[in-house]
């Protein structure tokens, strides 16, 4: 059994703040540092550029991908870290695409990360005018899995309700008629279950600076399933993907594996933090994780609508189809959440009206759910958000 006391102890959480924006931007782990000042004074500042390889910084890249493998169910060996988000999501589609040279649709959803459509939309205009990028409301995602779809390109956790997408269900749909499958873990990976081999998935992106605890700018990571791994032709073809980099071959090719995934120089400064992160991570069951941050979520969604009546779920009910997050509506919701940062509790908002909560057990527990909805109670019942300070928009919502 996970031991989430010992867990929460183990990361820096400011006094007084009940922090339930994981789900945004996870904290710092304690550990983190001290392992980044060890690095840059005794790696980067004694070893100099022999670092790459005295400290192993060169292996960094696969290394934390098999460790970030263990918490979404992928083979040894199939994910690289590195870049951002955005760059894998392009990676993964354009490499997909070129799996069903005949087909020129990719299928999303309109619960998908905007980010995701805007780089998806962005190639297909360079490839030409055939291609299209077909948006359908995530209900209707299977009736439009038909013969004619190249990629099946969905985030399996709205980033707004948390609804929860059947990975298994729709990649067995999608690889019936002939459709490759681009899964986006951003509010997936440390948040519940996932079995990438076992639902039999293509290609799988990610972030690491939610859940995972990696910090602001931590790198992105991609998975390419083992059986296509020899056959994807990196889009991106940096140098750092070439099959013998320091060779200095003025042509390009690809590296052997997951290896050929790879584009520029990995942040190392980030990913030592990531992988004290993982040192976390490492202790904890990602089954216990899932069960808890269910028994935490119903909590908070029952206290909250006992108290207040003029909140709206926006999230799914039922906690199997739900993410660790919990989605409120509320018309002047930047304004409430305003109000709530400014009493101590952390959580975000997005366009038009959502209150979003993460809930991350390794350091959220019971007591944090009570003080949370206390105070928002209080917010709520006593219309403290009703002020033009907490009215203002700032750049970060």
């Amino acid at each position: 059994m996970t031991d989430f006391a010992a867990t929460k102890a183990m990361f820096n959480l400011p006094q007084g703040v009940v922090y339930l924006d994981g789900n945004s931007l996870g904290p710092l782990p304690r550990a983190a540092g001290d392992r980044v000042s060890d690095m840059m004074v005794q790696e980067w500042g004694q070893m100099l550029i022999t670092g790459w390889n005295k400290a192993g910084w060169m292996a960094m890249p696969t290394g934390l991908g098999d460790r970030i493998g263990r918490l979404i169910g992928a083979e040894p060996g199939s994910i690289v870290t590195g870049d951002t988000l955005s760059i894998k999501v392009y990676q993964a589609v354009a490499s997909a695409l070129e799996l069903c040279p005949d087909r020129k649709v990719v299928l999303s959803d309109n619960g998908n990360f905007p980010s995701d459509l805007y780089m998806v939309d962005g190639l297909l205009r360079s490839l030409g005018p055939e291609y299209e990028l077909r948006v359908v409301a995530p209900e209707d995602v299977a009736d439009n899995v038909t013969e004619d779809v190249a990629v099946l390109m969905l985030t399996e956790v709205d980033y707004r309700s948390g609804r929860i997408h059947d990975m298994k269900a729709l990649t067995e749909l999608a690889h019936a008629n002939g459709t490759v499958t681009v899964w986006d873990l951003a509010h997936s990976a440390g948040a519940i279950p996932v079995n990438l081999a076992a639902c039999n998935a293509d290609f799988a992106v990610g972030c690491t600076y939610k859940y995972l605890n990696g910090g602001p700018g931590a790198p992105a990571f991609i998975y390419v399933a083992p059986r296509l791994t020899e056959q994807v032709r990196p889009a991106l073809s940096g140098w750092l993907g070439h099959e013998s980099p320091f060779a200095f071959d003025l042509d390009y090719r690809a590296g052997n594996g997951i290896e050929r995934m790879r584009v520029g120089t990995p942040p190392i400064l980030q990913m030592v933090a990531l992988s004290t992160a993982m040192d976390i991570w490492d202790m904890a069951d990602m089954q216990d994780v899932r069960t808890k941050s269910i028994e935490l979520t119903e909590l908070f969604i029952k206290r909250v609508e006992a108290a207040c009546p003029d909140l709206q779920l926006a999230s799914p009910r039922d906690p199997a189809q739900r993410g660790s997050q919990v989605s409120f509506r509320f018309a002047d919701g930047y304004a409430a959440m305003q109000a709530l940062i400014a009493h101590g509790v952390i959580g975000d908002f997005r366009a038009p009206d959502i209150m979003r909560f993460g809930f991350t057990p390794l350091y959220i527990d019971e007591q944090d759910v009570e003080n949370a909805v206390e105070i928002l109670a209080d917010i709520m019942q006593n219309r403290l958000w009703d002020t033009p300070e907490f009215k203002v928009r700032q750049r970060v919502t």
